[in-house]
């Protein structure tokens, strides 16, 4: 009985390994998927300012003009 209660013990600490395996590799699967997701974020928040900077100029060259031809 003691060896079919050794290989049982080596069974289960295998399979609670594997369990282990699992989880951890899905719990990395997840924090990746959250870092892509912070990055597009992230460029999202930058494409924002670079139209918003864009807009100003546009803006504040529009005006500059007219007031060119009000001179």
């Amino acid at each position: 009985m003691g060896f079919i209660d050794d290989a049982k013990d080596a069974a289960d600490a295998t399979g609670k390994k594997i369990g282990e395996w699992a989880d951890d590799t899905k719990e990395r699967i997840s924090d990746k998927a959250d870092e892509v997701k912070a990055d597009a974020e992230v460029h999202r928040a930058e494409a924002d300012v670079k139209k918003a900077e864009a807009e100003r100029d546009s803006t504040q060259a529009k005006n500059e003009y007219k007031e060119d031809l009000r001179n």
